[in-house]
């Protein structure tokens, strides 16, 4: 596929995603809220979702736009002696949500990226955030898989093609940043 036909997909589908929008303000105020009560902001992903994760939480620690202080913000899979040690003791399911039983607090956040929702380590950091009282947005596509249901907040874009759903996870992880640096400058 070259480049214009996957400009037009995006375009597509930024088309069936924008009713949504008011769902993303929605869940970016949720993530501004809680930094801004001092909460800490958990993201995980697989693959290139782990990428998104990993934009996520650095833009929150360091900066997005503008020069203001860090925000509590930490990537579950950044960690690699964490995931690596967790993953060769436990199985990789256990790699997010142990990391989350070790560290998270009732009134926490987990934003888990998954673009087919049926990841297995991302399954049972919901479930292991629910149990700890912590509140989670699934950001994910292909209809949402389980993560749909486990989810505190999901957000499902109409896509089955990883690369779209990736992009705009994009646009929604740009989407909480703009939310979080325009309440904390």
């Amino acid at each position: 596929m070259g480049a214009r036909e996957q400009i037009d997909e995006l375009a597509a589908v930024l088309a069936a995603f924008a009713p949504q929008a008011s769902e993303v303000d929605a869940v970016a105020r949720l993530v501004a809220d809680a930094l801004l009560a001092g909460r800490t902001l958990f993201t995980c992903g697989n693959g290139g979702s782990a990428a998104d994760a990993i934009h996520l939480a650095e833009e929150l620690i360091g900066r997005y736009r503008s020069n203001r202080r860090p925000l509590a913000a930490i990537c579950l899979n950044a960690d690699v002696g964490a995931l690596t040690c967790i993953a060769n003791d436990f199985g990789y399911d256990a790699v997010f949500a142990r990391q989350l039983e070790g560290l998270a607090k009732p009134g926490d956040l987990l934003v888990a990226f998954s673009t087919s929702g049926g990841s297995p380590s991302i399954l049972r950091a919901l479930q292991v955030a629910r149990e700890l009282g912590v509140a989670t947005v699934a950001l994910l596509g292909k209809g949402g898989g389980a993560a749909r249901d486990l989810a505190t907040h999901a957000i499902v874009v109409p896509s089955g093609n990883s690369a779209r759903i990736q992009e705009i996870h994009g646009l929604i992880l740009h989407a909480i940043c703009e939310e979080v640096e325009g309440r904390v400058a």
